[in-house]
């Protein structure tokens, strides 16, 4: 399960502490919010004690015109041991109750001057990308024509290779040799390099060149959904190969699967057209048009008239 801190929070978003200091070392581990009117009003079965408690304008106002005995009791019940952090938007002013239950159970109150929309909006942003599902895979990804190819295969087949010739042909790269992914709460995967290796590609006998500093701005990118995989392997002479493209081999990464090409590897094949194809082709699909399909159907079509002919 991944982590971060409430002291990520603070910096990232530059807000004011305004109590219990002691605790920013705590632990956020849920990309959820919550805004606890309904606790502040003394209902607390199913309160989400383990995410951020966001109050807004509504929550303060409603909380000042409650007794110092009623504020305290609340504050003990809504600032729990597994809670990470309070934040209070708009730079609103907080009660001495809320200062005096925070500085006791160690729990920070963050004070921010967004609004509370906006503040629910960039923390969520946030926390999703902090909190998302990651793995790192052995492979090269590229963009072409906006869609994101991961190339895998094994070592030394050419994977490398294949992306200087697609960068060549004006398409981009994300990242060679090691790709790391991180899945979205809508199961989408994003791909992108390890820092130490942004931009650079190694090429066996001639060793790494720096592509951004090589072909240009433009033939290169930070990051980049992944659609589709192509596995490169070697050509095996008795193994049936996909001829058609009727049948969809999915693959999985993380929790998501997605569409999978395996290309075999032969003397004379230009692998980065092939996957240039393979990635149009891809593109057409999503827009509506099958080549198999309607070749499919063509088929199905004359065989029909030829058997309505010869009887």
């Amino acid at each position: 399960m991944r982590k971060t801190k409430v002291s990520n929070l603070v910096e990232h978003f530059h807000m004011k502490v305004l109590s219990g200091e002691e605790g920013l070392g705590r632990e956020i581990t849920v990309t959820d919010l919550s805004r606890p009117g309904l606790q502040l009003a003394g209902y607390f079965p199913h309160y989400a004690s383990e995410r951020i408690q966001l109050m807004g304008i509504s929550e303060i106002e409603f909380f000042s015109t409650l007794s110092r005995e009623v504020r305290l009791e609340r504050m003990r019940l809504l600032m729990q041991d597994n809670t990470p952090c309070l934040c209070v938007s708009r730079n609103q002013d907080v009660a001495p109750e809320m200062i005096e239950v925070s500085n006791e159970r160690n729990i920070p109150i963050l004070q921010s001057p967004l609004a509370t929309t906006s503040l629910v909006s960039k923390l969520t942003n946030f926390l999703e990308n902090k909190l998302a599902p990651t793995s790192t895979v052995h492979g090269v990804l590229t963009d072409i024509y906006g869609v994101g190819v991961l190339i895998m295969g094994s070592s030394g087949i050419g994977k490398s290779e294949t992306a200087l010739e697609l960068v060549k042909r004006g398409h981009r790269l994300v990242a060679d040799d090691a790709v790391e992914i991180r899945q979205t709460q809508q199961g989408q995967l994003i791909g992108s390099a390890p820092e130490l290796i942004q931009h650079l590609l190694e090429i066996r006998g001639v060793g790494i060149i720096n592509v951004m500093t090589m072909f240009g701005a433009g033939a290169v990118r930070n990051a980049k959904n992944i659609a589709m995989v192509v596995r490169l392997e070697l050509w095996e002479e008795h193994k049936m190969y996909e001829r058609l493209g009727l049948d969809e081999e999915r693959f999985k990464l993380i929790d998501t699967e997605i569409p999978i090409l395996t290309v075999p590897v032969r003397p004379g094949r230009n692998l980065a057209v092939i996957i240039e194809v393979a990635a149009m082709n891809f593109r057409l699909k999503r827009m509506g048009y099958n080549a198999a399909m309607t070749f499919s159907k063509r088929l199905t079509d004359t065989i029909e008239d030829v058997d309505s002919d010869i009887y």
